[in-house]
C-alpha cells in the first residue's frame, strides 16, 4: 500500500514527473546497494530474530512520518527523497537478516518450499495492497493528503510483525551459532561466493532483470497516467493484477524440492519477452492482462535465485550471501531506476518496458555463458585430480 501510496505522492507533487518518481525509488533502494554486505556481516554476527525487530521499528518511524507531514499538508518532494533514503536503510540491514532467516525455520529439505510459501504470503498481501491503496486514495479525493492516511496504515501495521517476532519459541529454530568477529569478513564471503559457479550465474541474472527489468513502479505509473489516462485507482490495480501472477508463481516454486538452472534461464527469458509484449500493449485492459503474465515469470526467477543461493551456501557464510544477493536484486535499482525514467520521459513510457525488457533476455545469455565457460573449466581440473592418484599407484606398483 505506502509502495502505491509514495509514488502517487511524488505524482501529485511534481505534476507527474518520472524523473522524481525514479529518484525516488533509486534512493528508496540506494542503502541497499551501499550497506547490504555489511548488513551480511552483521546477520551473521547477531541473532536474526531481534536484529528483524530493531529494522522494522526503524521503517515503522519513517513511514510514521512520512504520514503524518503529509496528512498536514506541509509535505514536500525533498521531505518524501530524506525519508525514502531512510526507509532504504531500514530494508538494507532487514533483507538479508529477513532472507536467511526462513532457513533457520525449517529443516534443510524444506527450505525450498518454505521460500515458496513466504512469497506467496507477500504476494497475497501485493494483490489486496495496491488495490485498497488505489481504491482508499481515490475514496479520500486522490490528493496528496489521501496519500498520507494510506502510509500511517502501514506504519501501524508494522507491530504485528514486531509482535510475532517477540512471540516465537527459540528453542524450535535452526540457529546456527553466530560468527565471531574477524578480519576480513566481507571480504571472506565475496571470495566464498567467487567460488560458487552456480551462484556467480544467479547473481547475474538477477542483476539484469532488478536494474532494468523491475522497475515497476516507474513504469506502471507512467504506462497508467501518460499512455491510458487513468487514475490512482486503475494505478493501484496493475500492481494487483501483477501479484495475482506472483502469487502463482510463489505457490508453484513451494511446490518444488530442486531447483534446476534451466528453470532459472527459462524464467529469465520469459520475464524479458512478457515485459516487450506488454510495452507494446495498445490498451490499458490488454496491458493489464500482461502483468499477470510478468508477475508469474518474475517471482519464479526471484524464488527459484533465492533458494539456489540458500540451499548451495554454507550456514556460516549464509548471511553474507543473501546479503551480496540482496545488494544485486534490489541495489541495482537506483542505477537502472533513474535511467528507466529518463527513457520513460525522453522516448515515451513504453520504452521503459521494451529496453527493460531486451536487457533482461542479454542478461540471460550472459549468465548461461559464464556458467557453461566455468562448467568447462571444471571438467578437466576434476579429471586431472581423479587420474592423479592412479598413476602414483601404478609408480608406487
Amino acid at each position: 500500500m505506502q509502495r502505491v501510496a509514495q509514488d502517487w505522492l511524488v505524482l501529485q507533487l511534481t505534476g507527474g514527473s518520472g524523473s522524481a518518481l525514479g529518484i525516488t525509488t533509486g534512493l528508496q533502494f540506494l542503502p541497499v546497494l551501499l550497506l547490504s554486505p555489511y548488513a551480511g556481516v552483521i546477520a551473521d554476527r547477531f541473532p536474526k530474530r531481534r536484529l528483524l525487530q530493531v529494522t522494522q521499528a526503524v521503517m515503522a518511524g519513517a513511514s510514521l512520518v512520512l504520514g503524518l507531514i503529509t496528512v498536514l499538508g506541509v509535505v514536500e518532494v525533498w521531505h518524501v527523497y530524506l525519508l525514502a533514503f531512510v526507509f532504504g536503510i531500514g530494508s538494507a540491514f532487514d533483507a538479508p537478516a529477513r532472507q536467511s532467516f526462513v532457513s533457520e525455520l525449517v529443516d534443510q529439505d524444506d527450505v525450498t518450499n518454505a521460500v515458496g510459501l513466504n512469497s506467496a504470503a507477500f504476494n497475497l498481501a501485493r494483490i489486496l495492497g495496491p488495490g485498497l491503496a488505489g481504491l482508499m486514495i481515490g475514496a479520500l479525493g486522490g490528493g496528496a493528503a489521501a496519500t498520507g492516511w494510506v502510509i500511517l496504515i502501514n506504519a501501524v501495521s508494522y507491530g504485528a510483525t514486531i509482535t510475532q517476532l517477540q512471540r516465537m519459541d527459540t528453542d524450535l529454530l535452526h540457529t546456527p551459532k553466530p560468527v565471531a568477529r574477524t578480519p576480513g569478513m566481507l571480504l571472506d564471503g565475496i571470495r566464498y561466493v567467487r567460488s560458487q559457479p552456480k551462484m556467480l550465474m544467479v547473481l547475474v541474472l538477477v542483476f539484469f532483470a532488478g536494474t532494468f527489468g523491475m522497475n515497476f513502479q516507474i513504469t506502471s505509473a507512467l504506462m497508467a497516467t501518460e499512455v491510458f489516462g487513468k487514475g490512482a485507482s486503475e494505478f493501484g490495480l496493475l500492481g494487483s493484477f501483477m501479484a495475482i501472477g506472483s502469487l502463482a508463481g510463489a505457490l508453484m516454486s513451494a511446490r518444488r524440492s530442486t531447483i534446476r538452472v534451466r528453470l532459472l534461464i527459462v524464467a529469465a527469458l520469459g520475464f524479458g519477452a512478457a515485459e516487450i509484449a506488454a510495452g507494446l500493449m495498445p490498451s490499458y485492459v490488454l496491458f493489464a492482462a500482461m502483468c499477470p503474465v510478468i508477475g508469474f515469470c518474475t517471482l519464479t526467477l526471484l524464488n527459484s535465485a533465492n533458494a539456489t543461493m540458500q540451499l548451495e551456501s554454507d550456514p556460516v557464510y549464509r548471511g553474507r550471501v543473501m546479503a551480496l544477493y540482496m545488494t544485486i536484486v534490489m541495489g541495482g535499482t537506483p542505477l537502472g531506476s533513474p535511467v528507466i525514467g529518463w527513457v520513460g520521459e525522453t522516448f515515451g513510457p513504453r520504452w521503459t518496458l521494451i529496453l527493460g525488457g531486451v536487457l533482461v533476455i542479454v542478461g540471460a545469455g550472459l549468465a548461461s555463458s559464464l556458467l557453461l565457460r566455468s562448467n568447462a573449466r571444471r571438467r578437466p581440473a576434476a579429471t586431472d585430480r581423479v587420474e592423479e592418484p592412479a598413476e602414483d599407484l601404478v609408480e608406487a606398483s
